[in-house]
């Protein structure tokens, strides 16, 4: 036995095992959101709201965000995965064009009060943000042998219960 009835192991295993774990779930956010490259085509609009999103030079969301598909994202903001289901569009808006109405230390940059994006491409971009939903969730097992949650979004079909 160890000090206190603890053994060695225990007390040098647990802190081992906690940085196990965040290292998993770290790398099952990023595994999400690069799962979902399968997803169903996008409109004409959603697909320039994507752009806009991913284009480092414009939107950069994928400089704070998960987002589904994006290559090396950060972790600064909330995941956007599942947006939608999350948040309304109105909302979504809100915070594009100005998240300091919500928290007045926020390090996002207000995209439409300081014209960093016009109206058209905010709208563009809260477009595509509302097609990014939780809607079937499935286990998966990749080559390494991590569990990651995979994200896939379906149709329902016509006429179907959803």
């Amino acid at each position: 036995m160890g000090i206190n009835g603890v053994s060695r192991i225990s007390r040098l295993g647990a802190p081992l095992l906690g940085a196990a774990m965040i290292l998993a779930g770290t790398m099952a956010n990023v595994a999400v959101a690069q799962e979902n490259d399968t997803a169903e085509e996008l409109g004409a609009t959603e697909q320039k709201g994507k752009d806009i999103a991913f284009n480092r030079q414009k939107g950069n969301c994928l400089a704070c965000h998960v987002m589904p598909g994006g290559e090396l994202p950060g972790n600064l903001g909330p995941s956007l995965v599942g947006v939608a289901d999350r948040l309304s569009k109105e909302r979504i808006r809100k915070q594009i064009w100005d998240p300091e109405q919500f928290n007045t230390v926020t390090s996002m940059p207000p995209f439409g009060k300081h014209k960093i994006l016009t109206e058209e491409e905010v709208d563009k971009v809260v477009a595509y943000l509302m097609t990014l939903h939780y809607e079937d969730l499935r286990f998966v097992r990749d080559y390494g042998g991590f569990i990651r949650c995979a994200l896939r979004r379906t149709k329902t079909p016509a006429g179907a219960p959803s």
